[in-house]
């Protein structure tokens, strides 16, 4: 007779499988035969006795299944990081020298306020070119002006003050175009073409790249980078097998390694719809209020999230056996006797997994040893 094994898929079948070929190594090394062809009594109904002289008897464990409530959180991994949206970096919008540095790095600072001055020749010419649209512009006016003036006086045709309307407008357009240049690199400049470059918002200088004397030839280079942590990101590091648990909307405790007995509240608001492919873990997304800023970006952080899984009659995986295509637990008939019986399980609870069908509350069932009865 021969217990026919087929496997199942995923953590379940590594687990049985593990349970399985344990119990047959420790029933081989005591003596004890891996199956049941002896020292059990098959009956005719198909339940297995063990008589009391048996070994078996010392190899087997039989538990009472018991409702109890499933896993109520489940622990990930995580670290806080800064929100993308409040981390700015700063670039140089022209090629230039860095005249003055006015911050240094984990300095607070306001919106507005003076970063670093830049003296780029892109910024004179800036300011050149909206003095003379300037300049243009006025002229331009003049000569509308003095167009209409003569045609009222009757001297002038109606062509000529067409034409002066259009040099008004192409002057119009020049002027604000050069306005919009000069704008764009900043909001204070000099003939001389000095370019200030401000706080874009209320933060902290979280890296500095520059001093006063750099040539700045790669406009693609940040100059540093301003943050605001006032609020925080908690990223849980979910397992692929996890992933279905977590949910926008569970509340969530974030603890710290550097900051012992203390647990920070919060929600899921966010996961991430893709696998990283390192890792295989998905992303949820735990906003934290940071007002004192204790909270460090890269800091290591444990998240517990709380799950919403229904209490369920749970047992022992090592209960569980393979028979052909079949989940079954051997169930205790009468003292020392037992029976196959075929089960439906959902989902794995740690070492616990929850049955839906074929097992009551209080049914002893082997938990240990199972794999040494044999009733094929």
């Amino acid at each position: 007779m021969k217990l026919v094994f087929v496997p199942l898929s995923g953590r379940r079948a590594m687990r049985c499988a593990v349970f399985s070929t344990l119990f047959a190594m420790a029933a081989i090394s005591a003596g004890v035969p891996a199956f049941a062809a002896s020292g059990v009594v098959v009956g005719k109904d198909g339940v297995l006795t063990v008589p009391e002289q048996s070994p078996l008897r010392q190899r087997l464990q039989v538990t009472a299944a018991e409702w109890s409530a499933p896993r109520d959180t489940l622990s990930v991994p995580g670290s806080i990081m800064a929100e993308p949206s409040r981390v700015v970096p700063v670039f140089a919008p022209v090629t230039g020298r860095v005249a003055s540095v006015a911050v240094t790095s984990g300095q607070h600072v306001k919106r507005g306020q003076v970063l670093l001055t830049l003296l780029s020749g892109d910024t004179a010419q800036a300011t050149t070119d909206e003095t003379k649209a300037k300049a243009g512009l006025v002229q331009a006016r003049s000569a509308m002006q003095r167009a209409q003036e003569v045609k009222q006086a009757g001297g002038a045709a109606t062509k000529d003050v067409e034409a002066a309307r259009v040099l008004l407008s192409q002057a119009e357009a020049e002027e604000r175009r050069a306005q919009a240049r000069l704008a764009a690199l900043t909001d204070q400049s000099g003939g001389d073409g000095t370019l200030v470059l401000r706080a874009p918002m209320d933060g902290v200088v979280a890296t500095l790249a520059t001093a006063p004397g750099v040539n700045i030839t790669d406009q693609t280079v940040a100059l540093l980078t301003v943050e605001d942590i006032s609020e925080v990101w908690a990223v849980a590091n979910v397992a692929e097998a996890d992933g279905d648990d977590v949910h926008v909307g569970q509340p969530v405790a974030v603890t710290l390694p550097a900051r012992d007995g203390i647990f920070i509240p919060g929600q899921v608001s966010a996961v991430e719809p893709d696998l990283h492919a390192d890792t295989r873990r998905m992303r949820a997304i735990v906003p934290l209020a940071n007002p004192d800023e204790d909270l460090k970006p890269n800091m290591f952080a444990t998240v517990a999230i709380q799950l919403k899984q229904p209490p369920g009659l749970m047992v022992p995986q090592s209960a569980l056996l393979m028979n052909n295509d079949r989940v079954t637990v051997f169930v205790e008939v009468a003292p020392w006797a037992f029976k196959r019986r075929v089960v439906t399980i959902s989902y794995d609870e740690g070492e616990d997994t929850q049955v839906l069908s074929g097992l009551k509350v209080g049914e002893r069932i082997v938990t240990r040893g199972g794999v040494l009865l044999n009733d094929d």
